[in-house]
């Protein structure tokens, strides 16, 4: 029965690899430098919409990051609706209550504004615009907003400006909107090339008061995003979208363990946007694969952040996918610089996972979990895998028994 899974998986991935090159990819517009924020009211205005959605979390209220911003609207004479109350993993319930603002005050548009939860949430709340008779539940998978039945019209999400926060979930240029859904303990994505974002405001000032450790976190998400879309098969990626991926594993390597140690240089800090960004450009196509299936389960079923699962997990997966990854982990160990001369390809594609752990460790990220509990282990490598199988182009497929080793793997 596992190889006759194997197959299909494969079979289906092959597919959608052909199928990668007639899909829509319409890149975002880049804003970018420090206090870019500013521009985005005059961007907004130009195209013609005098009426938006803000989404963004308590927090970043709480620290006014968003007053630039609030009073460059009110000058432009845009009118603005404002829901503030995204969780740290987006639920259902934060999207049906953004898409009821939305609603009621007649918005044009949405600013998601944050981490990659509000940003997520955005995306979201556009779906409910589009589909607003179909559920978010319902919109989990591929292509569930842009392919609609024909009773319900065939409306696009409205214009999303995405306005970053964080070095690290790319999620102001991808197809990606992840929601949690805390009844059932369950965190899944919605894929569609119409959630993605129209603008990229990439303004390295907004991320300047970011702690050390989500500094750390959110960074090595972004190099997750990049290894992992690098080292899938069949195609997703391209030319473009590979040297991406490439350029984001160099700039991160290069950068993260500086931005880390002074938080206000400026410019490191646009380097780790940029890194972010070109990391999200190229998994939006390439996708991502099993560090994010299990992260994402750990994220739903105890709340760990995005960032930590990433950080934690990607070593165990990059050591068990072995030799079927050792290729693009040498080419990727290359450009991190921590390949020597004589070194074959296996030797060198565990110098970068070792890279990767060294890296970990100076950044003060943990080697486990202590949440990770025995009875859990079999519903979140079920779940985990429900999400990669068969979309998730990897390196080695992986079975339950797999799965629920690697989680056991990662109990601290």
């Amino acid at each position: 029965m596992w190889a006759l899974k194997k197959a299909y998986y494969r079979t289906y991935q092959f597919g959608m690899g052909l199928g990668m090159n007639f899909l829509p990819w319409i890149e975002p517009e880049i804003i970018d430098g420090t206090d870019s924020i500013k521009k985005l009211a005059a961007v907004i205005k130009k195209k013609g919409f005098t009426n938006v959605l803000v989404v963004t979390d308590p927090g970043l209220m709480g620290l006014r990051l968003l007053d630039p911003l609030f009073e460059a609207l009110g000058s432009a004479g845009i009118r603005y609706s404002l829901y503030d109350q995204v969780q740290p993993n987006p639920t259902i319930e934060n999207i049906d209550a953004s898409y009821k603002i939305y609603k009621e005050n007649k918005c044009q548009a949405i600013i998601g504004f944050g981490g990659g939860s509000p940003m997520d949430c955005a995306k979201a709340t556009g779906a409910r615009v589009a589909r607003p008779n179909r559920p978010i539940s319902r919109m989990k998978g591929l292509f569930k907003v842009m392919m609609p039945s024909l009773k319900m019209g065939s409306l696009l999400p409205p214009p999303l400006f995405a306005v970053p926060t964080t070095a690290g979930t790319g999620s102001e240029t991808t197809v990606t909107a992840v929601v949690s859904n805390p009844h059932t303990h369950e965190k899944f994505p919605i894929n569609d090339p119409v959630l993605r974002p129209r603008y990229a405001v990439l303004d390295p000032s907004l991320t300047v008061g970011l702690p050390p450790h989500i500094t750390a976190t959110t960074g090595i998400d972004a190099l997750t995003h990049a290894v992992e879309s690098y080292i899938g098969k069949f195609n997703y990626n391209n030319a473009d979208t590979r040297m991406k991926a490439v350029m984001a594993v160099e700039m991160i390597f290069r950068n993260i363990e500086k931005v880390y140690n002074d938080g206000i240089d400026l410019e490191t800090r646009g380097q780790m946007l940029l890194a972010s960004y070109y990391a999200g450009f190229s998994f939006t196509r390439g996708c991502v694969g099993y560090v994010h299936g299990i992260g994402h389960k750990l994220g739903a079923m105890y709340g760990v952040p995005h960032g930590l699962a990433m950080s934690v997990i990607m070593p165990y997966i990059l050591e068990w996918y072995g030799k079927a990854a050792h290729k693009p982990l040498a080419e990727l160990a290359e450009v991190a610089g921590v390949a020597r001369f004589g070194m074959s390809q296996a030797e060198k594609a565990r110098a970068f996972i070792e890279a990767l752990k060294a890296l970990n460790s100076r950044l003060n990220i943990p080697r486990g979990f202590d949440c990770i509990k025995d009875e859990d282990i079999p519903t979140i490598a079920e779940h985990a895998l429900s999400e990669c199988h068969p979309l998730y182009p990897v390196p080695k497929l992986m079975s339950k028994k797999d799965c629920m080793a690697v989680i056991k793997s990662l109990q601290a």
